[in-house]
């Protein structure tokens, strides 16, 4: 057998979604990163708030 012959790949095993599952398991993955991209945007702007203005002006 030389380098030179390509195999056909091996069957895929287990589990083969449809086109249409494919498309809203990338809309669900998309919603949960827009829902942590939220939440961390939240907390930031939450802890800022707690800290108060003053923050800003502490001497180094």
């Amino acid at each position: 057998m030389s380098g030179d012959e390509k195999s056909p790949p091996p069957p895929q095993e287990g589990v083969v979604l449809t086109p249409e599952q494919l498309k809203r398991r990338r809309a669900r993955n998309i919603a949960i990163a827009g829902l942590l991209g939220f939440l961390a945007v939240l907390f930031y702007v939450v802890t800022i708030v707690k800290l108060g203005p003053n923050v800003l002006n502490r001497p180094l």
